[in-house]
């Protein structure tokens, strides 16, 4: 009975209100797919790093969030670091993105870690001593909560 009510009160106050502004339903101004591209999918630059003192700060053991890494296996964690400026875009700390068209790079991550303030549009992988330097562009990273 309660649902029957809330949609004819629905109905009956709010709709004629909206559909008399016939704007809205013709107005391109609001895309909804481009907005959620722009905030949520994005196409960067991926690199990786891993937990020693000339790679990070005097804790290389500890994240910008907080986070102990285990830096005997820290690939483990599946971590990444953002750029400040997809932070301040939305790309929190505890946030999921998954990584595609990065080879073996591609996943499930956590965003536990900031970049320094230089980078831009960049995502670093937290992973282990044992890797070579590499830079893929154009790497499609999705917020996935």
């Amino acid at each position: 009975m309660i649902n029957r009510i809330n949609i004819f009160t629905f109905l009956l106050l709010i709709l004629p209100q909206t559909v008399g502004n016939v704007d809205f339903l013709n107005s391109n101004d609001f895309n909804f797919k481009e907005s959620y591209n722009k905030i949520y999918k994005q196409f960067v630059t991926l690199t990786i790093y891993s937990p020693s003192p000339s790679q990070t700060d005097s804790t290389p053991n500890l994240t910008a969030s907080g986070f102990k890494i285990d830096t005997t296996n820290p690939s483990k964690h599946r971590i990444i670091a953002v750029s400040r400026d997809l932070k301040k875009k939305g790309w929190d700390f505890g946030k999921k993105v998954r990584i595609k068209k990065a080879g073996k790079f591609n996943g499930v991550y956590t965003i536990r870690d900031l970049m320094n303030k230089r980078h831009k549009n960049r995502i670093d992988v937290l992973v282990g001593d044992e890797h070579k330097p590499i830079r893929l562009k154009n790497v499609e990273v999705t917020l996935i909560n």
